[in-house]
């Protein structure tokens, strides 16, 4: 999770139903925005401002579709796995396990040779 997140701005974004509904809908297959939009039936303007503010809390990444006919595109997916939360004497404080991507898990292969 980003070193500058409060636990209360990730606690407002998963009391969200289109932040929620997007991390469902991209658990394990990215999905472009577009088509975020129609599963959530929402506009596109929304899933774009929620894709954007958990982007922002390492909560879903983004990548790029190569299509074999030359149309790429961004795609979206969670790297959510689990948030805990634990209080503590003076606040709240969150974990975020993120799963791996691959390109992260090649990085780490190939820096360790």
């Amino acid at each position: 999770m980003a070193k500058d997140t409060v636990p209360a701005d990730v606690f407002a974004l998963l009391d969200d139903e289109y932040a929620r509904g997007i991390l469902r809908a991209t658990n394990g297959k990215p999905m472009p925005a577009r088509q975020l939009a129609e599963e959530l039936d929402a506009s596109r303007s929304t899933v774009y401002q929620r894709i954007e503010q958990l982007q922002a809390v390492d909560l879903l990444i983004e990548s790029t579709d190569l299509s074999p006919n030359g149309h790429h595109r961004s795609v979206y997916e969670a790297q959510l796995d689990r948030i805990v939360v634990e209080l503590t004497e003076d606040d709240f404080e969150v974990t975020v396990t993120r799963r791996d991507h691959p390109a992260d898990r090649f990085t780490d292969i190939w820096e360790n040779l």
